[in-house]
């Protein structure tokens, strides 16, 4: 899937929506550090009440929002071992084309029995899976009007599965009208906190409008922090790499083929070439090509264009199997690029920490100036420190 695939569905959960039909919502409750199923609750998503639908559809677009491979993995199943009966792909496979909603429920069932088997929770928590229809318009022609624009859609059957913690609420005074007197408010019953679910995971993805049942989409809590063993072993996925490692893994890699010191202009050119390689990204997103990785390759390829001596693709690969163990592993192009992970480039010294684009980092380098280790940052505009606009110095010759 790509970002504009999630971003398409994730804004059709809302209320009386035409492109999103859910059909049948499956709740399980946890009790925290339990290992069993303390209450389940399965119905027709069209008999909750408004408020409950639009709560839910809320927590929805939660699960799916954040950035790829940051937020939200795309992860490949394992293939089933020989025997194995409790692969969650077969359960979601089954459960997604059930007739009925009892057969449905059963292969959720099977789900929210590994989640409870494999995590211990801190706090007692919901489990939520959802299934329904999502409807894709085809492109829209010129002189279509939006009458037509429905008569062709593609139709892809899904499920979510949204996890959530729950709190107690904190006791409160209230003002109670009716006697003219102050109270304590003392409320018992858990509160599910849905506007910040803790997981959950979309299947199947979407590719070139077509379902990929090979692949989930996992969604984490946090950017960067994907629950390992919930995707090894409630998923049954296999191992993945966030954006954050990937630009790690980029940077030991360069680290040794090149060694730990580089100027300025080798690294400026080093982001160039990987910029110019995710030039044509915005095609990629349109499933038109791939996006782009950096394989030994390539590394070797953006070495040498960035002026690094005495690199060829045979060092290349002693690096990569010296740091992933696996000369043929690949890195997304868009991971290592600082604009994707954050938007600057931080240069540290003990005197301040510098924040600067990538793009401007052929402006600074280091010098030496009477005997002592400088930074010299080549400006072309006044200098504006606090609202004030900094006066030169004219350096002693």
């Amino acid at each position: 899937m790509n970002k504009k695939d999630i971003a398409d569905i994730r804004k059709r959960f809302k209320l009386d929506s035409d492109l999103l039909k859910i059909t049948d919502i499956y709740n399980v409750y946890i009790k925290q550090d339990s290992d069993e199923i303390f209450h389940e609750e399965s119905r027709p998503f069209a008999l909750l009440d408004r408020d409950q639908q639009e709560l839910f559809l809320a927590n929805f677009k939660k699960v799916l929002g954040g950035k790829l491979d940051e937020k939200l993995f795309e992860v490949k199943f394992q293939s089933a071992a020989e025997g194995q009966e409790d692969h969650t792909q077969q359960f979601l496979y089954e459960g997604l084309h059930a007739d009925e909603a009892e057969e449905w429920m059963e292969n959720m069932q099977q789900i929210a029995l590994k989640v409870v088997r494999e995590s211990r929770f801190e706090k007692d928590t919901v489990v939520t899976f959802i299934r329904g229809d999502y409807f894709k318009t085809t492109r829209r022609e010129l002189d279509e009007t939006e009458a037509a624009l429905r008569d062709e859609v593609y139709t892809t059957p899904f499920i979510l599965c949204s996890i959530n913690e729950t709190e107690l609420p904190k006791s409160s005074l209230v003002f109670d009208f009716i006697g003219r007197e102050f109270k304590s408010n003392l409320m018992t019953d858990p509160v599910i906190k849905l506007a910040t679910p803790i997981g959950g995971f979309l299947f199947p993805c979407f590719t070139d409008n077509a379902a990929d049942v090979s692949h989930v989409l996992y969604a984490a809590s946090k950017a960067n922090k994907p629950d390992f063993p919930f995707i090894e072993n409630v998923l049954n996925g296999d191992e993945i790499m966030t954006a954050e490692e990937d630009k790690a893994v980029f940077e030991e890699i360069v680290k040794s083929v090149i060694g730990e010191e580089v100027n300025s202009r080798t690294l400026a050119g080093v982001y160039d070439e990987i910029n110019h390689m995710l030039e044509t990204e915005k095609e990629n997103e349109d499933g038109d090509e791939k996006t782009p990785v950096l394989d030994t390759k390539e590394v070797a390829r953006v070495l040498k264009a960035s002026g690094v001596k005495d690199v060829d693709t045979e060092k290349v690969e002693m690096a990569f199997q010296q740091v992933v163990d696996d000369k043929n592993y690949e890195m997304k192009a868009k991971h290592i690029v600082p604009s994707y992970a954050s938007k600057s480039i931080k240069i540290s010294t003990k005197v301040a920490d510098i924040k600067i684009s990538p793009q401007d980092l052929r402006y600074v380098k280091e010098v030496n100036y009477n005997g002592k280790r400088c930074l010299l940052i080549e400006v072309e505009e006044d200098t504006m420190i606090s609202g004030f606009k900094l006066l030169p110095d004219d350096l002693p010759q």
